[in-house]
């Protein structure tokens, strides 16, 4: 370990501007979920229970359920409908037509509220908006993404946009009193060489899987994939207990590879990214955004969050170009551990790059051709100073600027304290470290150490506008804010 080089009284300082703007959660934005027992014996208690009852009995309970819910949703009885059809097949009188009524109020009572904001509402990423026409000039749109937490404890991804100023004046949307999730395509198109290349990843590609892989096309549908899995059941070529392990992997496979779509004319405060396959079970965490640029100049945005399921974690990467269709999938490879990944927001030198924490201590940059493939890392940056002794990592996708790629960390110190910082690499070398501010740009002050998790400020990115850095910070886990910092000053301040 290196001696600390310099103290923060002999560093320049950097002067940093907390905003007013506190970005709170509002427990009264509730999504719908399924809510259907795993016994399937009491699913058909509970529907035979509602087919009990009379048609006018039905009608009466349906309309007090419309009263008390149906300003709280956007068509709430398409949800109830939906829900309906999820427990359909076990119903005592399956084949038998009922009513509209009958069938709203079944999907009812197999549907629960969650407020998907009721606990914290933090660590935020920022990015240029798709959309930039009809703005005065010097102003920039922006969309902000959080990690937001309701009941037990469970992460989604909810948006709020608005606009910078010529002046950097943050002027938010007004935030839609509704709130919804997407609907879910599982029939998206695969690609087979990709496919094939992720279940060999996960040491699921043997004589089983290379007889079903063969089945299908070079691009194939979730529909598809299903149909020739069946088949596979109905022959089986070799014994129940092996086949079936392999096939489940495969489906397990296919699941964290899908697509979701919200619909274009609502606003994007009304959009959540709720957990939809088994990893992401029990939460989907720190999403970081970044607005990624390719050879040919067309734009991409791209996240990396971490799907976690109760007991272990999985790096996943979401695509999307308008924040409306988002595509999600795995993201492979040995490097692929830990978390906190972070994209840089072109190629380097021809390859994807991304920062890591691989031990959870240290900063990794990793390279590769293929976006959905990382198998080796490189050490970048370990803990030097007192403020981040315990581990450090990154803050969200680097950002570029004539000096360098600019990267905020976080450095963890004495009584777990989590602070934000900065360093900045080389722009065709990412591997050097051409700068680093010795002491921390924000520590939580007295009024931001208090929360879920206390003693913690924490970003998943940044964003530069007009020759300052907009950095949307969490406190403690509970609330975010905002802090701006002069770039020029940031990078003189750097050793």
């Amino acid at each position: 370990m290196k001696k600390a080089e310099m103290t923060q009284e002999k560093q320049k300082k950097v002067s940093v501007t907390r905003e007013m703007i506190k970005i709170s959660g509002d427990a009264s934005r509730v999504i719908t979920r399924l809510h259907r027992p795993k016994d399937v014996q009491r699913i058909t208690r509970i529907i035979e229970r509602v087919l009990s009852l009379s048609e006018p009995a039905v009608e009466e309970l349906l309309k007090r359920v419309m009263a008390d819910f149906s300003l709280r949703h956007r068509e709430i009885k398409r949800i109830f409908q939906r829900h309906f059809k999820a427990v359909k097949e076990f119903s005592p009188t399956a084949g038998t037509e009922l009513s509209e009524a009958q069938r709203n109020l079944i999907g009812a009572y197999f549907t629960m509220e969650y407020s998907v904001e009721s606990a914290a509402l933090f660590n935020p990423s920022i990015v240029p908006h798709p959309c930039q026409s009809q703005l005065p000039i010097g102003s920039q749109r922006f969309i902000m993404s959080l990690r937001a937490t309701g009941e037990g404890h469970v992460s989604s991804i909810v948006f709020r946009s608005g606009t910078l100023d010529r002046c950097n004046r943050i002027i938010f949307d007004p935030i839609s009193n509704y709130v919804e999730t997407a609907e879910l395509r599982m029939d998206p198109i695969y690609d087979r060489a990709l496919f094939q290349s992720k279940l060999a990843d996960i040491d699921a590609l043997n004589e089983v899987t290379y007889r079903l892989i063969n089945r299908l096309p070079e691009t194939f549908s979730y529909k598809r994939l299903k149909q020739v899995i069946e088949d596979f059941r109905s022959k089986r070529f070799f014994s129940q207990k092996v086949q079936n392990d392999i096939l489940e992997i495969v489906y397990w496979l296919a699941h964290s590879n899908y697509e979701i779509n919200f619909r274009a004319d609502r606003r994007i405060s009304e959009r959540v990214i709720f957990p939809v396959s088994e990893n992401e079970s029990g939460g989907i965490e720190d999403a970081r955004f970044v607005r990624f640029t390719d050879d040919q100049g067309e734009a991409t945005y791209y996240a990396t969050y971490t799907a976690f399921n109760g007991f272990n974690i999985l790096p996943q990467l979401i695509e999307t170009q308008d924040f409306v269709k988002f595509h999600i999938a795995t993201l492979n490879g040995k490097a692929m551990q830990n978390k906190g990944m972070a994209l840089f927001p072109r190629k380097i030198n021809g390859q994807y790059a991304m920062l890591s924490r691989q031990d959870g201590e240290n900063n990794y940059l990793m390279l590769t051709d293929n976006i959905h493939f990382w198998y080796e890392q490189k050490l970048l940056q370990e803990p030097r100073q007192p403020w981040e002794f315990f581990q450090i990592g990154n803050c969200g996708s680097p950002l570029e600027t004539e000096k360098g790629w600019l990267v905020l960390t976080h450095g963890v110190g004495p009584m777990r304290q989590y602070s934000i910082g900065a360093i900045l690499l080389d722009l065709e070398n990412p591997l050097k470290i051409v700068g680093r501010l010795q002491y921390p740009l924000l520590t939580p002050d007295k009024t931001e150490r208090e929360g879920y998790v206390p003693n913690v400020v924490y970003t998943c990115g940044a964003m530069i506008h007009r020759g300052e850095l907009v950095i949307p910070y969490a406190m403690s886990d509970f609330i975010s804010g905002i802090a701006t910092v002069k770039v020029y000053e940031l990078l003189d301040a750097m050793t």
